[in-house]
């Protein structure tokens, strides 16, 4: 007992208040800052840049640890592993983080379906903004940016908490699941989000290890980008420039032009016609006019479902709405004051940054109602490409490029102590399914040792089904890239959330994210907290021929086989020597197990479930969980 007073007693004068604190200024990385999460029972990592020579002291919750600033004017300190807790002040020198929590942080990854926000369409995004306020749950945006060498701080981004402000704009697939680990594991929670719509996966791995696979479409390019940084860093800075241009120029138009060419007496010199929705020839900014029809000045509303990306959208010359990329086009009310009995005009101003092609209109949903009257807006509008703006800058999107937005968006991350990572993307490598297994795989592999976690949990999403319903497609892209996703499973530490059962074939983001985030967490609590729970639908175990039918057994049944809808098993279509595929019959048969009916003069060799882009399936397990899709010979 003597000992131990003692001990405590020196380090009472060693760390006490009496102890000086350095007085040094540093800077931090944006990830540290005010409102963070830090990751719980793991070391903290706290780095950043002060004067070379002095000295850093840092003390946070009880823990304290000291350095020198090195002679790059870099310092890093790590703290031990703390609990779960908060809100705490992190001292460095004479500065201070305050709102601190310590609880389970995430890395949110991939491409539009994972950056979508829970404002844009969502199912359920109400109830979600009944109750928004959760202010242990926090969300970290990472600005979109890319480089041809590493950086060591992101460009930009802040620590957000879930309230009424902010929600909206929180991925929708990471809430469900951050809000889902908060509540069952009654912990703070971050969300460092890393994404940006339609990239694919060699955008986000280092460069260096992609140029060392051999023969791939990206290969060459990777070392291009190795070797010749200088001419990268050129290119880049003047694409930089002519991005900045086009975001100024598609920024609000002036009011005053605005009005003048939204109002009904605008002479349209110089415009040409176009027949909406059957033909696109919209570039740039495109400004486009349909005049139209009213019996009176009654409201009336505007049903126009499909403009991409932005838009801006005026009756008789005033703005009545400004629709945002990602945001649903609601049907817009027009109140009668704003409305003319006989002739009155629709102008639209439209942006598509994506790729300088903006779309306006779709069949069946471009029309004015008044007093129960439709009143088509299909037909002949007039159009501008050029006449009301200038032609914008073609910016090319190098950020796709490998290693690009791991320089800047996941390099400057890796110091930062993380849980694991939740991945939604695919889409963009769908075509190159032959690669993205080992492409995927080095990623994670990338991941895991840049952040020094040979076993970080990396839990990813299977694409969901798209595009147009068809019965046997045994050269299915998307088919393909599914199965290749569900390869990366043979890495440890690996889980997969399947949707094939909630996509939709007209629309490549999905709305229904609740279900998506909370497959997600499935695979959370059994790969990262090692729980013993059935987190996965049925997968493929065995096949075996009996006569004339095909007995196919599968794991992960929990309690037993289900059917999501209907009285016979859908999706299964069989293979002969010849390779030709026809579809077959199916039963639950056993607790586990499928029978199949073999047509007539087939002589099956391979058995495929799901496999096409937009598969109708209907099996599912005790839980609710749909089959993965797959293809096996026997």
């Amino acid at each position: 007992m003597r000992k131990y007073a003692l001990l405590l007693g020196i380090f009472a004068m060693l760390f006490g208040c009496e102890m000086p604190i350095p007085q040094s200024p540093v800077t931090f990385p944006k990830l540290l800052s005010d409102g963070m999460v830090l990751q719980r029972d793991q070391p903290v990592q706290i780095w950043g840049k002060g004067t070379p020579g002095e000295k850093v002291r840092v003390s946070l919750a009880g823990a304290i640890g000291s350095t020198k600033v090195a002679e790059d004017s870099t310092w890093k300190v790590q703290l031990p592993p703390l609990p779960s807790g908060g809100p705490f002040q992190l001292q460095v020198n004479v500065q201070t983080i305050h709102d601190v929590y310590v609880g389970d942080v995430w890395l949110a990854g991939g491409q539009s379906n994972m950056e979508w926000a829970l404002k844009s369409g969502v199912i359920g995004r109400e109830a979600e903004f009944a109750n928004p306020d959760f202010p242990q749950i926090r969300f970290f945006k990472v600005a979109k940016d890319y480089s041809a060498t590493e950086k060591a701080d992101v460009s930009g981004g802040s620590w957000k908490i879930a309230n009424a402000e902010n929600l909206p704009d929180f991925s929708a697939v990471a809430w469900f699941f951050a809000k889902k680990n908060h509540l069952e594991k009654n912990v703070p929670v971050g969300i460092i989000e890393s994404n940006w719509g339609g990239t694919p996966a060699e955008g986000w791995t280092e460069a260096q290890v992609l140029a060392e696979i051999e023969e791939r479409s990206f290969t060459e390019e990777a070392k291009d980008v190795i070797e010749n940084r200088s001419k990268w860093k050129e290119i880049l800075a003047e694409n930089e420039k002519k991005r900045e241009m086009r975001d100024l120029l598609v920024r609000r138009p002036d009011s005053l032009m605005a009005a003048e060419v939204a109002a009904l007496g605008y002479t349209e010199s110089g415009w040409k016609s176009i027949q909406l929705p059957a033909s696109n020839p919209l570039e740039h900014i495109a400004w486009v006019r349909k005049k139209f029809t009213l019996p009176s000045n009654s409201p009336a509303t505007l049903t126009l479902s499909r403009l991409e990306q932005m838009a801006f959208v005026y009756v008789n010359g005033v703005q009545v709405h400004y629709k945002d990329w990602g945001a649903a086009m609601p049907t817009l009310e027009i109140p009668g004051e704003l409305l003319k009995a006989g002739q009155n005009v629709l102008t639209i101003r439209a942006i598509n940054t994506w790729d300088n092609r903006p779309v306006v209109g779709s069949a069946g949903e471009m029309y004015v109602t008044q007093n129960g009257r439709k009143i088509s807006l299909e037909g002949n509008w007039s159009y501008s490409n050029s006449v009301v703006e200038p032609q914008l800058p073609k910016v090319e999107y190098h950020n796709w490029r490998p290693g690009f937005m791991f320089n800047a968006m996941i390099a400057p991350l890796t110091n930062y102590s993380i849980k694991g990572v939740i991945w939604y993307q695919g889409e963009s490598n769908a075509g190159r399914a032959e690669e993205y297994r080992e492409l995927f795989g080095t990623m994670i592999q990338n991941w895991r040792s840049r952040w020094k976690m040979e076993f970080l949990p990396f839990l990813y999403v299977q694409l969901a089904n798209f595009m147009e319903r068809k019965e046997v497609q045994p050269d299915s892209k998307w088919a393909l890239l599914r199965e290749a996703q569900t390869r990366i499973l043979e890495l440890p530490k690996t889980g997969m959330a399947t949707i094939i059962d909630i996509g939709e074939e007209k629309d490549i983001h999905p709305k229904n994210k609740k279900d998506v985030g909370e497959r997600l967490w499935l695979q959370a609590r059994k790969v990262a907290f090692d729980e013993q729970i059935l987190a996965s639908g049925p997968f493929v175990k065995e096949i075996k021929r009996e006569g004339d039918k095909l007995l196919v057994s599968f794991f992960d049944v929990g309690e037993g086989l289900k059917l999501a809808f209907g009285e016979e098993v859908l999706g299964f279509y069989v293979e002969d020597a010849e390779g030709q595929f026809e579809s077959v019959q199916g039963v639950i048969s056993e607790k586990d197990q499928i029978t199949l009916t073999i047509p007539e003069g087939i002589t099956p060799v391979s058995v495929r479930y799901a496999w096409a882009d937009n598969p109708q399936v209907n099996l599912i397990n005790s839980i609710q969980l749909p089959a993965m899709p797959f293809r096996k010979s026997f």
